[in-house]
């Protein structure tokens, strides 16, 4: 992944561990990093040192809860949103299709009004 990419990425990262968990629930930084590079086919690929920070930051925030299992003798944390952040984190990624809307807008003038015809 070239600078921009890892730059983009790192922007975007809050964004996809929202949306991720909004659909599977519970996860663990193995799992987020895995899917991220499944649902991409290998071209974004999320690091430890990049995601961990993250979570916490989004634990720290009051948007995430978290609970610890024991899974074949090691102990997993894994992330979910909290009950009472589920509006927050909604709020949050429809800002951010919003805002993607409007970015492919003007990097592709004229591709979404054909989209809208068809």
């Amino acid at each position: 992944m070239n600078t921009t990419s890892h730059q983009l990425l790192k922007g975007s990262l809050s964004a996809i561990i929202l949306k991720l968990l909004a659909d599977s629930q519970w996860m663990y930084g193995y799992e987020i990093c895995q899917k991220v590079k499944q649902l991409t086919d290998g071209q974004l690929r999320i690091t430890e040192g990049a995601l961990y920070p993250a979570l916490y930051k989004l634990e720290a925030d009051g948007l995430l809860i978290t609970k610890t299992l024991v899974v074949e003798g090691r102990a997993r944390k894994y992330y979910s949103i909290a009950q009472d952040q589920q509006g927050t984190a909604e709020d949050r990624l429809a800002q951010i299709e919003q805002f993607l809307y409007q970015l492919q807008r003007i990097l592709t003038p004229g591709h979404l009004s054909k989209l809208s015809t068809t």
